[in-house]
């Protein structure tokens, strides 16, 4: 078994070294697809000879599907910058990699998150499974944002975190999802989703009690009201950003 790690980049000179050393040791190649980055990214990534691919960013999936047919191995594990291998993970890496024949097309990963100088257990943050060690041959992303993994085959469970470290502070929390709305309501302009306004009114407190009451983002303390409240917001401005598209289009 050996194993492709594919990683798409941006600006990420603070981030992304971690993720690369968090990986020795199981990477057979990585491969990293970057949005012209402005700043020491590409060093960094040529330091861990990495084989380095420059693409203007479209969306998440499509650029995680470019990464793919880059990878030369048919085993890819897929990493975001922001995010590192666990010890743990790593160990359970290690053992598959020993095998002669493995049965499984793909494995799930808990991703847990780092916020706030905390790490989220609730808020549906944690076990954030993720589809991330999987053949490439029966694989392939799809979404615009929040993309997914499709996979034809059998899929199992390893053990191990991926350790994500997702937001450098509330203030890109929210620049982020001020940037994520946009693409959202332009998806939900284009499936012709209806009433529109009444989503706008009933949705955001209804995100806010999920993540704070229902997925117990109560019990992560202050961190879990901001990652509650936060949702509510970005709930709300994907449905603004959605009528207001529809005004100026006159849809």
């Amino acid at each position: 078994m050996k194993i492709s790690i594919v990683i798409i980049t941006y600006n990420e000179e603070d981030r992304v070294e971690q993720t690369l050393k968090s990986c020795s040791g199981i990477a057979d190649e990585i491969v990293a697809i970057d949005s012209f980055s402005t700043d020491k990214t590409i060093d960094i990534l040529k330091k861990y000879k990495v084989k380095i691919f420059q693409k203007k960013f479209i969306d998440y999936g499509s650029q995680k599907n470019i990464a793919l047919g880059k990878a030369k191995n048919e085993w890819v594990l897929n990493l975001d910058a922001d995010e590192r291998v666990s010890k743990e993970l790593k160990e359970n890496i290690l053992k598959l990699k020993q095998k002669h024949e493995i049965n499984s097309d793909g494995f799930l990963i808990n991703r847990k998150t780092f916020y706030m100088d905390k790490w989220i257990k609730h808020c549906g943050w944690y076990p954030d499974r993720k589809l991330r060690l999987f053949r490439k041959s029966k694989s392939r992303w799809q979404g615009r944002i929040h993309e997914r993994l499709i996979l034809n085959g059998k899929i199992e469970k390893i053990n191990g975190d991926i350790l994500h470290f997702t937001y450098r502070n509330i203030t890109d929390h929210i620049k982020r999802i001020n940037r994520y709305s946009k693409m959202q309501a332009e998806d939900i302009v284009r499936k012709k989703t209806k009433l529109l306004f009444l989503r706008f009114l009933l949705l955001p407190p209804i995100t806010f009690i999920r993540f704070y009451f229902w997925k117990m983002g109560i019990l992560d303390g202050f961190p879990g009201i901001v990652i509650a409240l936060v949702s509510c917001w970005g709930t709300a401005m994907k449905y603004i950003k959605a009528i207001e598209i529809k005004r100026e289009k006159k849809i």
